[in-house]
């Protein structure tokens, strides 16, 4: 049976660089929340009160991502899920759905030190390059990563989690 792989962390950990090269290893398939919900939503973007515009969207795009990814699945290939679940609880829900269905599960979590982070966002805002989907403005950025939550003994008894550090001490994989 195929693999979910779900790669969390916080914003500019790395993210979508790794899941690229996991795909690519795997022959799986690369699924990112940020550039499905780019290409559905960001046209209409409110210029204030984007938080509650956002949340109220993302649910509809994680069922849709889900489904799609349940159909990869089927093929017997495997998924690589990029869906910025930084909270602990929609991230354990999400989990424990994907293990009820009776799927493999394996949840990466990047992590790297805060102004690294901030760097590659800036950077990524700058250049637009590769792994670019949408603007993340400096107090998005604060935001949200004051909102991520790291795995705790809990998730981490429940399902695989293979911890990955992003920062500059980190040994590419070979």
């Amino acid at each position: 049976m195929p693999i979910v792989h779900l790669i969390e962390g916080p914003v500019g950990a790395g993210k979508s660089t790794y899941a690229r090269a996991l795909a690519a290893r795997s022959g799986g398939v690369h699924i990112a929340l940020d550039a499905w919900f780019a290409t559905l939503f960001s046209p209409d973007r409110p210029a204030a009160d984007v938080l509650p515009w956002y949340v109220a969207r993302k649910e509809r795009v994680l069922a849709l991502i889900w489904t799609h990814s349940q159909a990869v699945l089927a093929t017997g290939v495997e998924v690589i899920l990029e869906l910025g679940l930084i909270q602990r609880q929609p991230r354990m829900d999400f989990c424990r759905a994907v293990q009820a269905q009776g799927f493999e599960l394996v949840m990466h979590e990047l992590e790297a030190p805060r102004e690294l982070r901030r760097a590659r966002v800036q950077q990524r805002n700058e250049q637009q390059g590769p792994t670019f989907s949408m603007v993340v403005p400096p107090e998005i950025f604060e935001l949200a990563s004051d909102l991520w939550e790291p795995t705790d003994e809990v998730e981490r008894g429940e399902y695989a989690v293979e911890r990955v550090s992003t920062g500059p001490e980190a040994v590419s994989p070979g």
